[in-house]
């Protein structure tokens, strides 16, 4: 727990204890079901919770506001998220059922009532969402199209709904169709880790 709250020092009791909790779950669930790299697993808090949260350093959702997390795997960025926005709904959507069940039962360990879960692909989801989270999951091209259609042209946020995706790399040949219209954000601007030099939040309205 020590980086989370050396970032996120505002933290309650209460979400202390549920990020104990998914600090606890995911290395438990790893022993069964391969969710995070077997070599990844100790780095856990600082590669994918930490890497999820840095959307909270780019982005404060607004209470009320409806988060579709595509291609989540066993719960990033959504669960770390939804233990940040108590008052922001997220709906995890991915098509490996087997990973979808350790984000639902992570969840439900860490009390978390704002997550929902929907097994199947993504074309399958219906309803508007203020922003579709993605973690590297597809090329940047390949999910603009598909987080387009699920976007609300209600605005609830101070920033213009959209696309943010978390990348890491040289990202200048994914984004050249994009260049003119998105912003990038380096995540070493938040956190000192080694890990995030390359790590990125790409942004998109939509």
């Amino acid at each position: 727990m020590q980086h989370i709250s050396r970032y996120f020092p505002e933290l309650t009791a209460r979400q202390r204890e549920q990020f104990a909790t998914l600090l606890a779950a995911y290395p438990e669930w790893n022993e069964k079901i391969n969710v995070i790299s077997r070599k990844d697993i100790d780095n856990l808090e600082v590669n994918h919770v930490l890497h999820s949260l840095g959307i909270a350093k780019f982005i404060r959702f607004t209470p009320g506001s409806r988060i579709l997390d595509l291609g989540t795997g066993g719960g990033f960025p959504g669960v770390p998220l939804a233990v940040y926005f108590p008052e922001v709904s997220f709906h995890l959507v991915d098509r490996v059922g087997k990973k979808l069940r350790v984000a639902l039962d992570v969840a439900g360990r860490a009390g978390l009532d704002n997550v929902t879960v929907q097994h199947g692909d993504v074309k399958e989801v219906k309803g508007e969402f203020d922003f579709v989270v993605s973690r590297a999951v597809m090329p940047f091209a390949d999910t603009v199209p598909l987080a387009r259609r699920l976007i609300a042209r209600a605005q609830r946020n101070a920033m213009p709904n959209g696309l943010l995706c978390l990348k890491g790399g040289d990202l200048s040949e994914e984004l050249r169709p994009f260049k003119k219209q998105v912003l990038v954000d380096e995540l070493s601007h938040y956190f000192d880790e080694a890990y995030f030099e390359t790590k990125k939040i790409v942004y998109l309205p939509l």
